[in-house]
């Protein structure tokens, strides 16, 4: 498998009165073709993971690696001018929360539009026309009435899925999804994930979902990667997930309600200090 991203010994920090905070540490990891889940508790570095790649973390955050490789390119060598024609056209990231995400004051319509001629150049017809299309692939009905439409008039589930469509029109090589699941209740889920896996596939794109939900990464993604306090500490098959050996993943699969098995009081997690340690040569997924 061909990679598609290659991220060596990523850290994220920030300064703090006691000094610095390390966000994240030594995380390091390949991407191909494929759906890749990255889960942890709220704090572990799982966004800021996603937003290091895409180079959003600002100052005073400090991003250091010894490599971010983009089809063999290392964002980290490119400018701030020559990074904004990486975000969006080539790496996509959908946000958690639509309703922070999209322009409150501008149509739908209005917002895939310039999305696509910020990226495509295109003229008005043709940017509309691509709107439309986009819209429709995430299964939205009516999409001439959605393009009217202003976002406080969208439900979640839709607002997440004109994210989508806005992220995907510039057709792009990874998409980032951090938590696109999180306010949506079952069967919105259902059909956003179903979207979104049609899209990888029809595309051949490459996808890093993040979550903090274990059952659904294990059915949806191709590998998963556990984090904890800012560094990976196990790395498996997503089908495998429930057979984990490292023991902070066994305590967040163990203090999950299942159907199959119930229990009159889950687990509480317990951590150990030694899990937050990075090792001198650290796991490589």
């Amino acid at each position: 498998m061909t990679d598609l991203l290659d991220v060596e010994d990523l850290w994220v920090r920030f300064p703090t009165r006691t000094g610095m905070f390390d966000a994240v540490r030594g995380v390091s990891f390949r991407l191909g073709r494929e759906r890749l889940g990255i889960v942890g508790e709220s704090g572990s570095g799982k966004s800021m993971t996603g937003r290091a790649i895409l180079r959003l973390i600002r100052p005073p955050g400090q991003v250091d690696a010894t490599h971010i490789k983009l089809d063999g390119e290392n964002l980290l060598d490119k400018s701030e001018v020559e990074m904004r024609a990486v975000r969006g056209n080539r790496i996509s990231m959908v946000m958690q929360d639509p309703k922070f995400s999209l322009n409150p004051v501008m149509t739908v319509g209005e917002q895939l539009i310039e999305a696509y001629q910020l990226h495509a150049r295109g003229g008005q017809a043709e940017a509309r026309k691509r709107a439309i299309e986009m819209l429709e692939a995430v299964s939205i009905r009516d999409a001439e009435r959605v393009m009217r439409a202003h976002p406080h008039e969208m439900s979640g589930g839709m607002g997440q899925r004109i994210m989508i469509a806005m992220m995907l029109i510039p057709d792009p090589e990874l998409l980032i999804a951090d938590e696109p699941t999180s306010a949506l209740d079952v069967s919105v889920q259902g059909q956003v994930l179903q979207i979104m896996d049609k899209l990888v596939q029809d595309r051949g794109m490459g996808l890093i979902f993040i979550s903090h939900d274990l059952n659904l990464v294990a059915q949806f993604c191709d590998r998963v990667l556990i984090m904890y306090a800012g560094r990976v500490v196990e790395t498996c098959d997503a089908h495998k997930l429930h057979e984990a050996q490292h023991p902070y993943t066994r305590g967040l699969l163990n203090s999950l309600p299942r159907f199959d098995a119930p229990q009159k009081r889950l687990e509480v997690l317990k951590r150990d200090p030694a899990w937050a340690e990075v090792p001198s040569v650290g796991p490589r997924a």
